[in-house]
């Protein structure tokens, strides 16, 4: 393994991170691809998680040196939590979530978010799953319709993370949004995070104009998700006529590494053989000159088309 220090932060994090889902036989990920409702709605536990195959793809993590590891939902809270007293890790492990039923679009006005005792109550539910007395990393994930609906909004957030710093709860913060350029720059330069949590890959990449720049300049590191793009990868490979999965996993992890201000990629598996599959580019993280033409190929798939197309409305609205 490799690692990389995380922004500003004391500690080192391996440059392959793992995330918390697992997955239905469709390559769905479970929970939120079963009851939508339920899967964002604290408290609930989904059947099944943590179960033997994912202690397995955990095994492998810790023997292959992985130590940051991001959980979302309950179910997969509950199941870290639970794994983590039978496969105990050999080193120290970073844990990252979020409060839940507070982020995204799943509280009007992000508004519980900016409220300390429901953020503390929240973040001390999700310790108690996790069983741990603090969390490493608390992802803070709101729309820019509460930063237009509180001009006071980011002070308060900032004063939350400040607490909950203060009271030992949480160690660092992440910025994160669905809302795009624009709120990830104020979230930025409130000078409220440590890290950005953030999409990255070669179909949706506008974070390399504005985002990256902002925040290697006040010293955040990035943590960046779906490298295979929920799977769109492999169907638009499909479409060129590419079908070697490994390789095209391995293409991809490379082309985000390859970009410095990416501190670590965060990667979802329920299957150990693709974890491995997934480590392997440690062997060598160039990108040869195949792989370049391969990424030139797929850009041309209509499914790439679309999916970039798409990617970039979302990135650049104004209201969100």
């Amino acid at each position: 393994m490799r690692y990389k220090k995380l922004g500003q932060t004391n500690i080192e994090v391996s440059i392959i991170a793992m995330g918390g889902h697992e997955y239905l036989p469709d390559g769905q990920s479970r929970g939120f691809n079963e009851d939508f409702a339920r899967a964002i709605k604290p408290g609930f536990i989904f059947s099944g998680f943590g179960m033997e195959r994912r202690k397995k793809v955990l095994a492998l993590a810790f023997e292959n040196g992985i130590n940051l590891f991001d959980v979302t939902q309950d179910s997969e809270k509950e199941a870290l939590g639970r794994n983590l007293k039978e496969i105990v890790p050999p080193y120290d492990i970073y844990i990252q979530t979020r409060p839940e039923g507070m982020v995204y679009t799943y509280d009007l006005y992000n508004r519980k978010l900016a409220q300390y005792e429901l953020l503390k109550a929240e973040v001390q539910r999700g310790l108690k799953l996790l069983e741990r007395d603090h969390l490493d990393f608390l992802n803070i994930a709101f729309m820019q319709s509460a930063l237009d609906h509180d001009p006071e909004y980011l002070d308060k957030i900032k004063s939350n993370i400040d607490r909950l710093k203060k009271e030992g709860l949480i160690r660092f913060a992440c910025a994160d949004t669905f809302s795009g350029e624009s709120t990830y720059l104020r979230q930025i330069t409130s000078n409220a995070f440590d890290a950005v949590y953030i999409n990255f890959n070669f179909a949706d990449c506008s974070a390399l104009r504005r985002v990256f720049p902002a925040a290697e300049e006040k010293r955040l590191g990035i943590i960046s998700r779906e490298a295979f793009m929920k799977g769109q990868l492999y169907k638009m490979a499909d479409e060129v006529g590419y079908t070697d999965r490994s390789r095209l996993a391995q293409m991809a992890l490379k082309w985000t590494l390859a970009h410095p201000a990416v501190t670590t990629v965060v990667v979802g598996t329920n299957n150990p053989d693709h974890l491995l599959t997934n480590l392997a580019v440690l062997d060598d993280l160039s990108l040869t000159a195949a792989e370049r033409d391969l990424i030139e190929k797929i850009k041309t798939s209509q499914i790439f088309k679309t999916y970039e197309e798409r990617k970039l409305r979302e990135f650049f609205r104004k209201n969100q």
